[in-house]
């Protein structure tokens, strides 16, 4: 089997495809023939190493694909099942071994490309709207990056909440993918002040809550554009880590609350796990929730994928095809 291997902490160059022997599965473990693999931000803070991992770094934690065997103590899936999965690493290869707990079946009609592009920010936008904040009908959210893969699911998730929507995108291009994906407020932050524009559409008040993947670059900002005891939900860091900072900062700038989550600790169950997936994938299905593949690429071609993505050139999900 091929996979594709960070042989040390560093940029796209350092990505090798390498060959080795397919694994068996152990206990409770599945071997899954990749079909589609879903490329995320994640992947990029492990390949950095920002997220610490042994070397060479395995990479990858979303694909979907074929159940080909599985080991002891494995009741969730069988051999030739068809099933999609996130979080665990490694899923840049031809085959992935995969916890049998974490797998889900996809439904018949759908594609394995369409499950690879739904599971890792289809269920993030989830949690985020549905449990870190339960967005209602008139609560108001700013969205950052709201033409990208899960920028634009959380807005279509808020919008079916009855939430009004603010969105910051950088180009013509992305805000008419963002409009698509039910952003009421389209703010440029390449041209305005997105914190000064926030105020000013709310009438001074603030949004109830930010979801903000950028991190370093808008942290401040975001805080401020937080109406008193507003929600910062910070779960990226596509422009770096936030500094350390004062904490009663949060108190003089609203008594404002700051999380930052991630999806492991929002599907540490499986019956959570099965509940946001179901309905993500569900959503999908009915058409209720619109996905957007950006491009996809040859396994092979990882480290261009990368490129792409930290270089903010494309608008959607990426995706690698063995």
């Amino acid at each position: 089997m091929r996979s594709i291997l960070a042989m040390e902490p560093g940029g796209p160059e350092n990505l090798r495809l390498v060959e080795s022997a397919t694994p068996r599965p152990g206990p409770k473990q599945a071997l899954v023939r990749m079909a589609a693999i879903g490329v995320n931000f994640i992947d990029v803070y492990f390949r950095k190493g920002l997220y610490k991992a042994e070397v060479p770094i395995a990479l990858g934690s979303e694909g979907a694909g074929t159940v080909e065997s599985v080991g002891a103590e494995v009741s969730e899936v069988a051999p030739g099942d068809r099933v999609a999965y996130a979080m665990p690493r490694g899923s840049y290869a031809d085959y992935a071994l995969v916890p049998s707990a974490q797998l889900v079946k996809i439904p018949a009609d759908m594609d394995f490309r369409t499950a690879a592009a739904a599971l890792l920010q289809g269920m993030t936008a989830h949690y985020l709207t549905r449990s870190t904040y339960a967005l209602k009908s008139g609560d108001t959210c700013l969205v950052h990056a709201a033409a990208g893969g899960a920028g634009g699911l959380i807005a279509q998730m808020a919008k079916m909440s009855g939430a009004r929507v603010f969105g910051t995108v950088s180009t013509e291009e992305k805000a008419a993918v963002a409009r698509e994906n039910g952003v009421d407020e389209i703010i440029f932050y390449t041209r305005t002040d997105f914190e000064a524009e926030v105020k000013r559409l709310t009438g001074g008040r603030g949004v109830d809550v930010v979801y903000d993947s950028v991190g370093a670059t808008t942290f401040e900002k975001s805080l401020n554009s937080l109406r008193p005891r507003g929600l910062l939900a910070l779960f990226g860091q596509s422009s770096g880590p936030v500094p350390p900072f004062d904490p009663t900062i949060l108190n003089a700038k609203g008594s404002l609350f700051l999380t930052r989550p991630s999806l492991g600790h929002y599907v540490s169950t499986r019956e959570e796990l099965l509940w946001r997936a179901g309905e993500v994938l569900g959503w999908i299905a009915e058409g209720k929730l619109k996905l957007r593949i950006g491009r996809e690429y040859p396994l092979a071609e990882a480290a261009a994928a990368h490129r792409d993505l930290e270089g903010r050139r494309t608008a959607g999900k990426l995706l690698l095809i063995p």
